[in-house]
């Protein structure tokens, strides 16, 4: 029952992050750009990360605890397959980029919308979206290594 609770969390929280990027990345912002002149885009935007972005923090936290709850369990890193320790390391990285992200151009975007900067503030956000769709990418790897890689030798 443990174990399940477990993958149950670690996959949620995963979902969560992954998901929200995509979505955000995908839909979201390419439709408020067609849509939304900058003051209302670039607000609205603010307005979405600061709420997503929580959830992102709380999903880090229990995808790292989960994970090693998970892999001691099973034993210890000696013991997890490549697939488990490339997943770690994705996630690591994945961890450096939001906190990039988190504390450099979505704080820049925030000064600059409270501001109403609006040219800093889209460079702000130009950012955001380059990194935001690295970190995609690097997740929806890790969603395929997490799901396939122990079939993978």
């Amino acid at each position: 029952m443990l174990l399940a609770s477990l993958f149950t969390v670690h996959v949620l929280s995963a979902l969560i992050w992954v998901g929200g990027m995509f979505f955000a990345h995908m839909a979201l912002r390419p439709t408020v750009a067609t849509v939304l002149q900058p003051p209302e885009r670039l607000t609205l935007l603010v307005g979405v990360f600061a709420r997503f972005f929580v959830w992102v923090k709380i999903s880090i936290v229990l995808l790292f605890l989960t994970g090693f709850w998970i892999i001691h369990i099973y034993g210890n890193f000696a013991k997890a397959g490549w697939h488990i320790h490339s997943m770690l390391l994705i996630a690591v990285i994945m961890t450096i980029i939001f906190g990039v992200i988190y504390a450099g151009p979505y704080k820049a975007l925030r000064y600059a919308v409270s501001l109403q900067q609006w040219p800093a503030a889209g460079a702000a956000m130009a950012t955001i979206r380059r990194l935001v769709g690295i970190n995609l990418v690097l997740g929806l790897i890790t969603v395929v290594i997490g799901t396939s890689g122990r079939f993978l030798v």
